[in-house]
């Protein structure tokens, strides 16, 4: 037996809103598990999400428990990861500290394609009073960080060839929509419905959804499908993750939000619109102009993906990105194995964790 096939694993999980920090910790949970032989324990302080995202979790090898208590009892694991900052319980880091091998903490930040992202990745930090190093473990794009969630197993599950976006081949664009509240959705919309292409768009379940019966002015219940203009609207239900990712494979541009859709839009190998999780100041700015110019993406994209974080004008950014997709698409899959290059973050993380253990024997 390996090494790292006997090594628990504590991951701690605050749900703030949008199910996102639920999504990539049972994604991470999971993968430990499944592929390198982790115990591991996910604890959330919310675990109803989990039913949603993924209904055949308790078939799988990752504990679910619930965070709460006081944790005086809790022997902790081998690795402990703090998901995006979320504070550890007083009790539970207190009893780390006095284990005879204390466990590796690590710190799973949020993704950013920033510059300053490889420079921090993997650097350690002492607790102001207890003897507990805490390192930080950055998602990312490029060597130097920790890569990206994606299973071995992983295949594209392409559903046919990309059709152009030309009138004349009478075809439908198939868009997938999944957005936070979005001020520039409306205008987006109208484009649609006025435009000369025709657009099937999959509506998510949720604020999406809702935004879109706010548009329509009148109901817009799950299952339902509606015609305006040029546009067919149609309402899907949740969507556990797996179902998800067949989705984004199956259409031919893709709107995500934050941090997850993002990653399996890139492994789905289509073109995409991004939403980033909007912050104080305008702070997201940065994260999207740096994954922008990642990607190096064409100026149609670009003005796109500006104008839909920032409420711009959307309608005339529009029709060159509609024009440009034919190009995109033939880039996606380029882009995405460039992006592979660096390793999944679950596989790098086992690595560094292993690592870290070996060298305190």
């Amino acid at each position: 037996m390996s090494a790292d096939q006997m090594i628990s694993c504590d991951i701690f999980c605050a749900v703030i809103d949008n199910l996102g920090d639920a999504g990539v910790c049972w994604r991470l949970a999971r993968q430990l598990a499944t592929e390198h032989g982790w115990q591991v324990r996910l604890w959330i302080d919310d675990p109803a999400p989990l039913d949603l995202l993924a209904p055949d979790h308790a078939r799988l090898p990752v504990e679910i428990r619930a965070w709460a208590g006081d944790f005086a009892t809790v022997t902790p694991a081998r690795i402990v990861i703090e998901a995006f900052a979320c504070e550890l319980p007083a009790a539970y880091l207190a009893t780390m500290a006095t284990q005879a091998h204390p466990p590796v903490w690590i710190n799973l930040e949020y993704l950013s394609a920033e510059d300053w992202v490889a420079g921090c990745h993997g650097l350690p930090s002492p607790h102001p009073q207890l003897p507990l190093p805490k390192y930080f473990f950055f998602p990312g794009f490029t060597s130097g960080t920790g890569g990206l969630l994606r299973e071995r197993n992983f295949a594209v599950p392409h559903a046919g060839h990309f059709i152009p976006p030309a009138p004349t081949f009478g075809a439908s664009l198939n868009v997938s929509l999944f957005c936070y509240d979005n001020p520039a959705l409306p205008d987006l919309l109208d484009s649609w419905r006025d435009g000369k292409q025709p657009i099937n768009c999959q509506v998510a379940a949720g604020l999406p959804q809702r935004q879109v019966e706010a548009w329509l002015k009148q109901a817009f219940p799950t299952g339902s499908a509606i015609r305006h203009g040029q546009l067919t609207l149609h309402a899907l239900p949740f969507l556990p993750q797996t179902d998800y990712d067949d989705l984004l494979a199956r259409c031919q541009l893709n709107f995500v939000r934050g941090e997850d859709s993002l990653v399996r839009a890139l492994w789905a190998e289509r073109p995409f619109v991004w939403q980033a999780y909007p912050q104080a100041e305008n702070a997201h700015h940065a994260k999207l102009s740096a994954l922008l110019e990642l990607l190096s993406a064409d100026e149609p994209l670009k003005n796109l993906c500006w104008a839909w974080n920032t409420a711009g004008a959307i309608a005339s950014a529009w029709p060159p990105l509609l024009a440009a997709l034919p190009r995109l698409a033939e880039q996606a899959p380029q882009q995405a194995r460039k992006i592979a290059a660096p390793g999944d973050l679950a596989g790098n993380l086992a690595k560094f964790c292993n690592e870290i253990c070996a060298a305190r024997l």
